[in-house]
């Protein structure tokens, strides 16, 4: 593979349908990881005269541009590899890059998610009153009566006979 030199961004050609696959969202990851990290995989171009022609590395090159670099790092390869760019996204290293970047959207999703569930969480404890203890019921009273009230169901077929002779049942 050849060694990776430094190109002027403003001589690299993008062909009209590169261009149109644009995605702002990815160039904005890419942007935000080259300020962390740096560029770690360098684009591909090919001579064509003059001008250098992108093979790939779009939305790299894209992000460098928004970053406001004049270069960007990239590889030389012949036309005949140019044309043949299918083979080139299959590259484990072309791989380990989109992997890497997914890793780190992820990485930045959930950071994004715990810092918002602290701040809601710490803006549910300020607005908060403070609880106060529920009026003690029957139940709750340790000062109730034990006995059974009138309307209470009897728990033998003996104490429900006695109940009902104590109400005027018939039975």
């Amino acid at each position: 593979m050849p060694k990776p030199e430094s190109f002027p961004i403003e001589k690299i050609f993008v062909p009209t349908k590169q261009r149109k696959a644009i995605k702002p969202e990815t160039v904005a990851e890419i942007a935000e990881s080259i300020l962390d990290i740096g560029q770690q995989a360098p684009i591909s171009v090919w001579r064509d005269g003059d001008r250098l022609v992108l093979v790939e590395g779009l939305h790299r090159l894209e992000a460098c541009k928004a970053l406001g670099e004049a270069t960007i790092l990239g590889v030389l390869v012949t036309a005949e590899l140019a044309h043949h760019k299918p083979q080139l996204a299959e590259r484990p290293e072309v791989e380990a890059e989109r992997i890497k970047m997914a890793r780190l959207k992820q990485l930045r999703l959930e950071k994004e998610a715990a810092e918002a569930s602290t701040s809601a969480l710490k803006g549910v404890r300020q607005t908060e009153s403070p609880r106060s203890r529920p009026a003690l019921g029957v139940r709750d009273n340790p000062k109730a009566s034990p006995t059974r009230t009138a309307k209470s169901p009897a728990k033998s077929l003996s104490a429900w006979i006695t109940q009902q002779k104590g109400s005027g049942g018939r039975y």
